[in-house]
């Protein structure tokens, strides 16, 4: 029997790595690493300046650790020709226009970002008192601009705000529908024959689900500042969008505070859980002032090759424990043994984290690498302890004996199809993810259903098998609601009178289905009334697919748990059902 279990042990490694390498198609761009000039800067900001950023992004190293965009922020702008409607560039800032100093970026072997605003006038115009501003955004000029920025001056990367297209921040109250003006700015891009430009939208909100087919990255958030408080509530904001990170698109969490006047730790912190995150980095100090604790850790290879992976995937809480959080997601192969991960502490108190590696779906003995630290830690089984201090996150790279099965589906984790946080959802009608103490992590998923696009989706559920499996939703409802469930594209069931015994409590409801081998589709939605509340689903395996014998007794529906080693096709002398520790295996032909 020992041997057989090592046998079952190897081909779960082999397949698994097998499954997982034909069904990922890496991207090419991770997010976007630089530098710019606002947080430092604000509009005063020169020639001079851009030039000696760009010469110490080279000199202090950062240029060989992955940074490449040097992005000129607000502060450049002269106003228009009143007759041709020409941009013209700030006379004294830029005596000799911009074409020279990107020409300077250029020929360090970086690449230059430029500023506009998606409505008339800029936020530096409004805020900062730089009137010369007024009237240089982008509407009604968004050819002509493109066309200057793009084939004239040769710039990589924009920034476009929307202080000038949102009323309540513009002199003129002018009014613009966020969609219409970024789709018609990623159109003009697209006429000057540049197909590598790259367009941050900044909304200060996630804007909606149209925006991943407009832009590289969007904001998320308000300005971040030079502050601990402003550090930790980005991250909050940021907690449960990782299902709106894909296809080479990324939440941006705004610009790097990194080297101005947090504490080291809390440095530590912001920068790395932007790079587990996968936030574009862009650093917002004096480059040519930075000291060595902020500069080594802003170029430590580890975390950025967390935020570069080739999977480009944002990390999910997969535990919540007090008032700190452990994030994790899959590098270099999906749904294999290696993945990343980080506890992270927002508390001000020193807190003790007991790590559940079975909630990172992780079995057996797990080797830890530190990427703070850039050294192996040992290795662990079950659990493992992470004392932080206040404010403090340590990041690991865990490689496993096995990849278990994910059983637990958090709806936090899901796509909601119309998710925005832009205009009243309970209107519009749209999901939001909602804190709530009785939740299994603490979240939940409120205000679904009533439209057709206002469903809630698991893009990821693998199963190393086909088979029949047991899906069990964890809902929230006072009253009788309902909901259908649609399995990879196919409607399954209506499943109805779902309901808890208040607004305040979880009940469940199972439904059996049929998953394919590999990534499965599962949707709850309800285009004419509300759905319950979602707290999480979880997947069990009932009967895999081509079962030709039974060891050990019979498989009973309270069996409750499957190993992944249950649940892939493999060979053994005697195929059938195996217990191994407390779980039953699953041996099939």
């Amino acid at each position: 029997m020992k041997k057989l279990f090592s046998t079952i042990a190897t081909l779960v490694a082999a397949v698994l790595v097998s499954t997982a390498q034909t069904e990922v198609t890496p991207n090419t761009d991770g997010p976007t690493m630089g530098w710019s000039s606002w947080n430092t800067y604000g509009v005063n900001i020169s020639d001079a300046l851009i030039r000696q950023q760009a010469n110490a992004m080279v000199t202090k190293g950062l240029k060989a650790a992955g940074y490449e965009y040097i992005n000129i922020d607000d502060g450049y702008f002269g106003g228009r020709d009143k007759e041709t409607g020409q941009l013209l560039i700030h006379p004294t800032r830029f005596p000799k226009g911009l074409q020279g100093v990107v020409d300077y970026i250029h020929g360090k072997g970086l690449k230059a970002g430029i500023y506009s605003d998606a409505g008339r006038n800029t936020c530096g115009s409004k805020f900062n008192g730089d009137t010369i501003g007024r009237g240089v955004g982008l509407y009604e000029h968004d050819q002509q601009d493109a066309d200057f920025f793009f084939k004239e001056l040769g710039f990589d990367f924009i920034k476009v705000d929307f202080c000038g297209g949102s009323w309540y921040h513009n002199d003129d109250h002018l009014v613009l529908d966020e969609r219409e003006r970024y789709t018609a700015i990623a159109e003009a891009i697209r006429n000057t024959g540049r197909t590598n430009v790259r367009m941050n939208a900044c909304r200060w909100a996630y804007p909606g689900t149209w925006i991943n087919d407009v832009a590289f990255s969007w904001r998320t958030t308000g300005d971040i500042y030079d502050g601990w408080e402003s550090v930790k509530g980005i991250i909050k904001e940021n907690l449960y969008l990782s299902a709106y990170c894909y296809g080479g698109r990324y939440n941006d969490m705004d610009m790097l505070e990194v080297g101005r006047s947090m504490t080291a730790e809390e440095d530590k912190t912001h920068f790395g859980m932007w790079c587990i995150m996968s936030s574009p980095l862009l650093i917002g100090c004096d480059m040519a002032q930075i000291k060595s604790t902020p500069l080594a850790l802003l170029k430590n290879k580890e975390l950025i090759a967390l935020n570069q992976d080739s999977l480009h995937l944002q990390a999910y809480v997969c535990q919540h424990i007090g008032g700190c959080y452990v994030l994790v997601k899959d590098v270099e192969t999906r749904f294999g043994n290696k993945r990343a991960f980080a506890v992270y502490n927002p508390t001000d108190e020193v807190q003790t984290v007991a790590v559940d590696f079975s909630a990172m779906e992780l079995g057996g003995t797990v080797a830890l690498r530190d990427c703070f630290k850039r050294r192996d830690v040992g290795t662990a089984e079950e659990t493992f302890q992470v004392e932080l201090p206040a404010h403090g996150t340590a990041i690991y790279v865990a490689t496993a004996e096995q990849r278990l099965m994910r059983r637990l589906y958090e709806a936090e984790t899901a796509f909601i199809g119309n998710y925005q946080e832009l205009q009243n959802n309970q209107a519009l009608p749209s999901g939001i993810y909602d804190d709530a103490d009785y939740a299994s992590g603490g979240c939940k998923v409120g205000w679904l259903g009533n439209s057709k696009d206002n469903y809630l989706e698991w893009r990821d559920v693998y199963c190393p098998v086909a088979g029949r499996y047991r899906l069990t939703f964890g809902v929230i409802s006072g009253e009788a609601r309902a909901a259908q469930l649609t399995v990879n594209g196919q409607d399954v069931k209506k499943l109805t009178s779902l309901k808890s015994s208040s607004w305040n409590s979880v009940g469940t409801r199972s439904v059996e289905v049929s998953l394919k081998e590999g990534v499965n589709t599962v949707r709850l939605s309800n285009s004419t009334g509300w759905m319950p509340d979602i707290d999480y689903m979880t997947v069990d395996l009932v009967e895999a697919v081509a079962v030709s014998a039974v060891k050990d007794g019979p498989v009973h529906s309270s069996d409750a748990i499957y190993d992944l080693s249950g649940c892939q096709h493999l060979s053994a002398s005697t195929p059938g059902i195996y217990v191994i520790g407390q779980r039953k295996v699953l041996v099939t032909e």
